[in-house]
């Protein structure tokens, strides 16, 4: 059960047994709503949220793509994160925006409906584990594919897309595997349920590009940087699915997951169970998160 105090719902906190939206909201029947995952970090300077900016930026592009119209501007969204937080008193934790159709009438068509945004935040820890961030976790390919381009846009972040990753989580989870991974509509590596993906061949990295039907990740954007400054080759392509059984090291990047490696990919070992690159990034990026690393002062903004 999520354990927070107070949620921002157009304009106003209100208490959590509050927070309630019309059983005949159009977002209830037809998956209408768009969505951000931030993190927030505690540091020696408070708590701190990661590349606030970038995710209130993609909450609007995904509304956009399904022709949306979010009734606030980025700065009011940004602000209103913050007020969350601190209306919580968190020092560390998971936020959740999320703008949706809510309540007229009903139909496929949603340009009647209003658009309501909500915004909530808690206490969270590790996605997948503590344990998952160092020993890594164990992945199946999934039977099920991401959808071709020209059926859902992945790179909305929205409600509706995520029926998708409900299966592959779902199928995971049942034959034993804490993760599974997505082919795209060719039969070329997608992404995880809810993380973009890397793979390490040669001390080079490999990452899906957006024509694989994966959303647009801010980590993964954060972990391309990060891998340049230390000196990796970064590469965006479509990616084999056999790769995954070849390569040396494989990890997952995501709001949630952080970043996670993986150790096994249809019961077959990755690479020797080094995880050298993996941890290099993962060193570096957890001293971002944290502030103390010289790109903290641009990717974090500080609740005072």
């Amino acid at each position: 059960m999520i354990n927070t105090k107070k949620v921002w719902m157009n304009g106003k906190l209100v208490n959590h047994d509050e927070a309630n939206i019309h059983v005949l909201s159009h977002v209830v029947h037809y998956g209408s709503s768009f969505f951000e995952g931030i993190r927030l970090y505690k540091t020696e300077n408070g708590p701190a949220i990661f590349r606030l900016k970038e995710h209130v930026k993609r909450l609007f592009d995904s509304a956009k793509i399904y022709r949306t119209e979010i009734p606030y501007t980025h700065e009011e969204v940004e602000q209103a994160i913050i007020d969350t937080v601190k209306a919580n008193n968190l020092e560390q934790g998971y936020i959740r925006p999320i703008a949706y159709r809510g309540y007229f009438e009903l139909g496929v068509n949603p340009t009647r409906c209003p658009v309501d945004l909500a915004i909530a935040a808690w206490s969270w820890g590790a996605y997948l584990g503590e344990e998952a961030l160092e020993k890594g976790i164990k992945v199946q390919v999934s039977s099920w594919r991401r959808p071709a381009l020209n059926t859902l846009p992945s790179l909305a972040k929205a409600g509706g897309n995520y029926l998708s990753s409900q299966l592959i989580k779902m199928e995971a989870l049942a034959n034993g595997f804490e993760e599974g991974i997505a082919l795209d509509y060719l039969g070329n590596i997608s992404e995880g349920s809810g993380e973009n993906l890397f793979v390490v061949i040669n001390n080079q990295l490999i990452t899906p590009n957006l024509s694989s039907s994966a959303l647009g990740g801010i980590t993964k954007d954060t972990v391309i940087t990060l891998a340049k400054e230390l000196g990796y080759e970064v590469i965006e392509k479509s990616i084999p699915r056999e790769l995954l059984y070849t390569c040396d090291e494989l990890f997952l990047t995501g709001t949630a997951a952080e970043i996670t490696p993986v150790y096994s990919v249809d019961h077959i070992n990755v690479g020797n169970g080094a995880k050298t690159v993996t941890k290099a990034i993962q060193k570096e990026f957890f001293k971002l998160v944290q502030g103390t690393h010289e790109l903290s002062k641009k990717y974090l903004t500080y609740v005072k």
